[in-house]
């Protein structure tokens, strides 16, 4: 086992890394940018070094970070989720200096980076796939042909990338006229490559996910599904795990073909196979996330397994500590992602300094986050500042404490996406299972938020108004 990991990340996961590596009885060494020098994961590590210029290439200078692992006498790096986690030139530069990529080999970050090899390989290996194009597509005519032959509507997204960036379904040949100049647009900019695949769009659909964890010794097993419908502009928001409406059957099936899979391929580490099952129950494979995923905690509430724990451990050559006979899903879990955005206002990000902070606790309640009373939050990154995950019996329970918790849950200073999580809580159709990618930009438009007025701000207000009663 390693003796000192670099975690090449910040704020949440770098915090759930340091945990994990606590545990194991694992050194940790946090890097961090001039903006997050009141980082939580700064303060719990038992390194840190600061990363000098821009706040965001800071995560990024992997030449900079390996040159940290090494002084710092780090065996291995742990990259977290999105910066350099998926990035294969990173992972081989590191294990080329004799730090260990806590991660997939390098091999399988390239096939999982090119999102149409990909998903030509998984259709080769069985793993069911959409109908579309098996070529980047460059050229509009070309793109014409390919939405005729397999019939409108269509989605078109960069080859490269991933995360719902740049997806954008085309439901006509006009429409793929103007959207299909500027998605090579977009992935040129994101992505540093002009290139696009085309194919069938699955009209509101399910999004659902198998988690894969294996070792470097051929064993591989699965650990059920998450359902990740709920979306904002394809971006996720509420995670669930197990699917409310997937079947043992259905499960036992999907896990078994990534299962294979990743057997066939010789891949290690955690991964997730991401698919879009339509209303007829079929299935069909959109991509490969190659590193730990946001999500993973819901997955960790239901099998009891640590994740990022086993992550470690196959990255240091030691075999799975279960086999698939031993894992058992129990009860439902949901992850909320709390993000610093203003519902009344279209979602916008709005970074700025938490006045007041109490997370929620009790049985099945676990908190993800690194903010506190005092906490500027940063403009230059993601505007999640923590994930609320709650665990029930059963999905009836798990709906009632994810109601308790975010009731308890009080964040000032900032607007929050919390309302908006209790909005959709008390809908009938979510309660009852009933939800699809479609479900929140269909629902948003019939919840109305109302602006909360800071506690301490009406305080000041009220004592204010009483002085002035009584002449003071």
């Amino acid at each position: 086992m390693f003796k000192k990991v670099l975690i090449a990340n910040r704020s949440e996961v770098a915090t759930r890394v340091i945990r994990a590596c606590k545990e194991l009885g694992i050194k940790t060494v946090a890097i961090y940018s001039e903006a997050d020098v009141n980082s939580l994961h700064v303060k719990k590590a038992d390194e840190a070094y600061l990363i000098h210029g821009d706040p965001i290439k800071a995560y990024l200078n992997y030449y900079k970070i390996v040159d940290i692992a090494k002084r710092a006498g780090a065996e291995a790096i742990h990259p977290g989720y999105g910066f350099l986690s998926e990035r294969a030139d990173f992972a081989e530069y590191a294990r080329r200096h004799g730090i260990e990529f806590i991660g997939p080999d390098v091999k399988h970050l390239k096939m999982f980076g090119n999102k149409i090899e990909a998903k030509k390989l998984m259709k080769e290996l069985g793993v069911p796939v959409a109908e579309g194009s098996e070529e980047p597509v460059t050229d509009l005519k070309e793109a014409k042909e390919i939405a005729r032959k397999i019939g409108y509507p269509v989605m078109i997204k960069a080859a490269h990338g991933g995360g719902g960036r740049g997806l954008r379904v085309v439901r006509n040949e006009k429409d793929l006229e103007v959207q299909f100049k500027i998605a090579l647009s977009e992935a040129e900019a994101a992505f540093g490559k002009g290139e696009i695949f085309i194919e069938k769009y699955i009209e509101n659909p399910r999004h659902i996910e198998i988690q894969i964890v294996a070792d470097k010794h051929g064993n591989v097993v699965h650990l059920g599904e998450r359902d990740c419908s709920l979306q904002r502009r394809h971006q996720k928001v509420l995670e669930i795990a197990p699917s409310p409406v997937l079947t043992r059957r259905q499960r036992e099936r999907l896990g078994k073909i990534c299962v294979e899979a990743a057997k066939a391929i010789g891949y290690y580490g955690v991964g997730t196979w991401e698919f879009l099952m339509d209303k007829y129950g079929n299935f069909y494979f959109m991509e490969v996330n190659p590193r730990l995923q946001v999500e993973h905690t819901i997955t960790e509430e239901i099998t009891g397994i640590d994740i990022v724990q086993e992550q470690i451990r196959i990255a240091a050559g030691m075999g799975l500590s279960f086999s698939q006979k031993s894992v058992q899903i129990h009860g439902f879990a949901m992850q909320f992602r709390i993000n610093a955005e203003d519902p009344t206002k279209d979602f916008i990000p709005v970074p700025g300094t938490i006045t007041a902070y109490y997370s929620p606790g009790g049985i099945g309640v676990r908190m993800d986050g690194v903010v506190y009373k005092g906490y500027k939050i940063p403009p230059y990154y993601d505007s999640m500042v923590g994930k609320l995950i709650v665990w029930g019996r059963n999905w009836d329970e798990a709906i009632r404490r994810s109601r308790r918790a975010l009731n308890e849950f009080v964040i000032r200073g900032v607007p929050t996406t919390i309302p908006f999580f209790k909005k959709i809580l008390n809908d009938p159709e979510f309660v009852n299972g009933q939800f699809d990618t479609s479900f929140i930009d269909r629902k948003i438009k019939e919840f109305t938020f109302i602006e909360e007025p800071d506690p301490e701000v009406l305080a000041l207000a009220l004592s204010a108004a009483i002085a002035a009663h009584h002449g003071l």
